[in-house]
């Protein structure tokens, strides 16, 4: 899989990563033994970072109970949020978090929707220096915050910021993710499927003939490819709870990146389905 290094401290990262929003907030065994299928594929196929949040209901504990019981438990690139007011506050739920996840350290802490963003950030600064968080980020999931997004990492150290961005959905473009590049901030890209309208609007359609030039095999690698073709974007997280669904996000990570021109290109076409 392609990877892209993490501007702080040029660590490498697949460029697909796994949501866990809805999909991994589920209490049965049987859900549990398919999941485990998912982060295994994930895995095969060479992704590598788990993106959850406390808000995400029993997501973090799913989580940790499959990878414990894994071989690979270490190979992953873990990454949750904090997701609460005041100091002692997420404190607490930072530490629920490494308990549910069964981290000692956890690679990725970003504060959730900017909630008391400055109080977590001092916060967050103190764990790091501790080793109890490789990196901090800051979220968001709205195009009408990307601007408050770009206002903290062009002001604060921050090693991440994640927010929404989809071949629908070009916000970002304009000012966030070029001021990520500026910055050396890696980026993580949440709702690339718009919550998955955009499957509903190329549904019974085929694939254009030019997209297997690009080695696009179905709608998941199209959307994806885009997004990855940016050279500002770290690692996109499609969630899913599906294995052969993780199969097909995967591939999106493998051969050829569209160009600026093929880019433009899939843009139109998906506009005017």
């Amino acid at each position: 899989m392609i990877e892209r290094l993490i501007p702080s401290t040029k660590e490498s990262l697949p460029v697909i990563g796994l949501g866990t929003w809805q999909a991994f907030d589920v209490s049965s065994q049987q859900e549990s033994d398919v999941l485990n299928d998912v982060i295994n594929g994930m895995f095969k196929a060479g992704g590598k970072l788990i993106d959850s949040s406390p808000m995400y209901g029993r997501a973090e504990e799913v989580i940790g109970t499959i990878s414990e019981a894994s071989s690979i438990q270490n190979k992953f690139f873990y990454a949750t949020k904090v997701w609460t007011q005041g100091r002692e506050g997420g404190i607490r739920q930072m530490n629920d978090s490494f308990r549910k996840l069964k981290r000692s350290s956890i690679d990725l802490m970003q504060i959730h929707n900017l909630v008391d963003w400055k109080t977590h950030l001092a916060t967050l600064r103190q764990w790091k220096e501790e080793g109890k968080v490789r990196y901090i980020g800051i979220t968001h999931y709205m195009d009408s915050m990307h601007e408050d997004l770009e206002k903290i990492i062009r002001s604060e150290p921050v090693d991440f910021v994640q927010f929404n961005y989809s071949i629908t959905s070009r916000n970002a473009e304009k000012r966030l993710l070029p001021a990520a590049a500026d910055h050396g901030v890696a980026t993580l890209v949440n709702r690339p499927f718009g919550e998955g309208s955009l499957f509903a609007r190329v549904k019974a359609k085929n694939l254009p003939a030019w997209t297997k030039d690009q080695g696009i095999e179905n709608w998941a690698s199209f959307f994806l490819k885009f997004i990855i073709s940016h050279p500002a974007v770290t690692c996109v997280i499609p969630g899913t709870g599906n294995p052969d669904h993780v199969v097909d996000n995967m591939k999106a990570g493998q051969g050829s990146l569209p160009d600026d021109a093929i880019r433009e290109r899939m843009a139109a076409f998906v506009k005017n389905l």
